[in-house]
């Protein structure tokens, strides 16, 4: 993988960057740094890959991504279905009246307000998680409410321990191992007794990043077994199965692109061979691609505050983890270039670091960087789409970046930039007395 096929949207041109059709100078100096913008068009059209290389399947946008009304929008309008994790969510996505038959509801620890919030909104499915789950569900539910079960396949994802989920021993799903107390079985038998709630199938992911198309095939294959086993243990012919999403993008040269044709060939050939040898009927496949729709749309801008030559080189911006906790969380690393175009000295490898008081605060290490890069200098890293804008925090007290929507050279915010007004607004400088003895 190149730059260019990591950020698309990017494009070299004299004296300085263009994306999306606007040139990043000038996108700077209008929003400011830190800020994150995001190619429209490159969403749109990942999106409508996605449908063309599985065009019998549901793609799913995990909207814990990239959520914002904006971009919830635009998936509206390609015709993805979402998957939400929080009533936060539901509500952003009631706000641009995303469809509810066409949106999922899950995570390993969902609040009584997420279950409201899913019910008062219709959404389509819930994914439960744990028996406490489905016994907090079952009362509060319409009559119908349809359910999916996640399963823990036991697939090892080959990505980082922190972003693994497809194993046992973690938090996510029920075991297909009968002597762990919570195991599918238990399970489907707690679904089947609420009277409100109807088993309409089953749900694994098994990971985040993930590169090998095997892995997403040994899911597939085992995801199948057990919609046998579920059949022939409780006479329950199940009709949905969603494979989850974490499919790999290339974050810097030289990292494998996910094989998305390859993905959706072998899913097929495995789904429709597993299930004729079952004699099951072929469900109905969903998919929650939400990284591999917006990360490479993506691309965030700093200011260089000050440059630091020793025994290293350090590039210190205006930026940091409070907009992208990613490497300090799991190593992620990045790619980071200069903005101005016009300089002809020689590059060398430098480190990308952000204003944080940790020293764990680096977006990027060792990346080539011209010699005489100084303060005032804009530097850009492309695909932070996924990840970026969600994870972001208050830090050292520092506001949240823009997000800014880019079409064709003209650009829209869709979340604006978080004020130090922002920021005491929630504060009770006289305190809010109340009485907890009563």
């Amino acid at each position: 993988m190149t730059l260019a096929d990591i950020l698309p949207s990017l494009a070299c041109a004299e004296p300085e960057l263009v994306f999306a059709g606007a040139p990043v100078g000038r996108l700077a100096a209008r929003f400011g740094t830190p800020a994150h913008f995001i190619d429209e068009d490159a969403v749109r059209s990942r999106a409508r890959a996605y449908r063309k290389a599985l065009p019998e399947a549901e793609v799913a946008f995990a909207s814990k991504a990239l959520c914002t009304a904006g971009v919830l929008r635009w998936i509206a309008e390609e015709g993805l279905s979402l998957d939400t994790c929080s009533a936060g969510e539901i509500a952003m996505a009631r706000s641009v009246g995303f469809p509810a038959e066409r949106i999922l509801l899950h995570g390993n620890a969902k609040t009584p307000e997420d279950f409201k919030a899913a019910i008062e909104y219709g959404i389509g499915r819930v994914v439960v998680d744990s028996l406490d789950e489905i016994a907090q569900l079952g009362p509060l539910a319409r009559a119908g409410q349809q359910v999916l079960i996640r399963v823990t396949p036991n697939v090892a994802a080959d990505t980082h321990t922190a972003i693994s989920t497809g194993t046992e021993g973690q938090k996510f799903g029920f075991s297909l191992d009968p002597s762990v107390p919570e195991h599918l079985d238990r399970a489907v038998a707690a679904v089947l007794a609420q009277p409100s709630l109807r088993l309409a199938g089953l749900h694994c992911h098994i990971g985040s990043q993930v590169s090998r198309v095997d892995r997403f095939e040994l899911a597939a294959r085992k995801m199948a077994e057990t919609l046998a086993h579920v059949r022939d243990t409780f006479g329950v012919t199940l009709r949905q199965l969603d494979l989850g999403g974490g499919h790999a993008v290339a974050y810097r040269d030289g990292d494998p692109e996910f094989d998305l044709g390859g993905y959706a060939r072998r899913i097929r050939i495995a789904l429709a061979f597993e299930c004729t040898r079952h004699g099951l009927p072929l469900p109905r496949l969903t998919i929650e691609p939400g990284r591999a729709i917006v990360a490479s749309a993506g691309m965030t801008v700093y200011r260089v505050c000050s440059v630091k030559r020793g025994s290293r080189t350090f590039v210190a911006v205006d930026g940091g983890m409070s907009d992208n906790p990613r490497p300090a969380l799991y190593g992620a690393r990045y790619h980071a270039r200069l903005v101005r175009g016009h300089t002809k000295a020689s590059h060398v490898p430098m480190s990308v670091v952000g204003r944080h008081c940790e020293s764990g605060d680096v977006l990027a290490e060792d990346v080539p960087l011209p010699s005489d890069v100084r303060a005032g200098d804009l530097i850009a890293v492309p695909c932070t789409g996924a990840y970026h804008h969600s994870l972001g925090s208050n830090y050292n007290l520092v506001g949240r970046p823009p997000v800014v929507g880019v079409r064709a050279g003209t650009a829209t915010v869709l979340v604006r930039r978080e004020s130090e007004d922002d920021l005491l607004r929630r504060e009770c400088p006289a305190g809010m007395p109340v009485d907890v003895t009563a």
